[in-house]
This record gives C-alpha cells, sequence and structure tokens, in this order.
C-alpha cells in the first residue's frame, strides 16, 4: 500500500513559475516509475510528465521544455513548471506506477495561471 500527498499547488500570471511537490509512504519498495497528471474540468486526465526509477524522464509534448519532473529519493518527487501558460490551469495528481498493485494517486493539487 502506497499514499500520495501532493503540495504547491496555486494561482500565478502567465509567464510565471511554480513547483509542485509530492510525498510518498507505504510500500515504496513496489515503486517501479512516478509521474505528474493534470486534468481540467470536463476533459480527460492526461500525462504530464514521467520518471522511472533509473532517473529517465519523459514529457508531453505541451510542456516540454517548460516543465522538469525530478526525485530526490523514493519518497519525494517534484514538478518545476516555468514559463506558465492558461492552458496549464488544471488539478494536478501525482501518480506512482507499483509493481504487481493498482497504481497509487494523490488527491490533487488545483493549479491556476491567470493574470
Amino acid at each position: 500500500q502506497v499514499q500520495l500527498v501532493e503540495s504547491g499547488g496555486g494561482l500565478v500570471q502567465p509567464g510565471g513559475s511554480l513547483t509542485l511537490s509530492c510525498a510518498a509512504s507505504g510500500s515504496i519498495f513496489s515503486i517501479y516509475a512516478m509521474g505528474w497528471y493534470r486534468q481540467a474540468p470536463g476533459k480527460q486526465r492526461e500525462l504530464v510528465a514521467l520518471i522511472s526509477s533509473g532517473g529517465s524522464a519523459n514529457y508531453a509534448d505541451s510542456v516540454k521544455g517548460r516543465f522538469t519532473i525530478s526525485r530526490d529519493n523514493a519518497k519525494k518527487v517534484y514538478l518545476q513548471m516555468n514559463k506558465l501558460k492558461p492552458e496549464d490551469t488544471a488539478v494536478y495528481y501525482c501518480n506512482a506506477g507499483l509493481r504487481r498493485s493498482v497504481d497509487a494517486w494523490g488527491q490533487g493539487t488545483l493549479v491556476t495561471v491567470s493574470s
């Protein structure tokens, strides 16, 4: 069993920056990858960034070059967001891919990009 808690969301102006954090607890040994997803009202949840246990990262085309995913240990993962755009507005969710188990999800943190 893994629990995830996100933090760091808020209101920022277009072109601004924000960093999201995710803390994991429980059966950390079962995590093979962690990522960030986002969902806007009326839209499907989409993958934003993914990082493997080996440190390899992948990004959605819409955020590539602006967002950076990182992890400092098996318990924390971050999403550095730069040059934010209004279309980045969404609830951002932390996700952990688990071996031989259903994926774990955080409760979500709201990011609003507006003037």
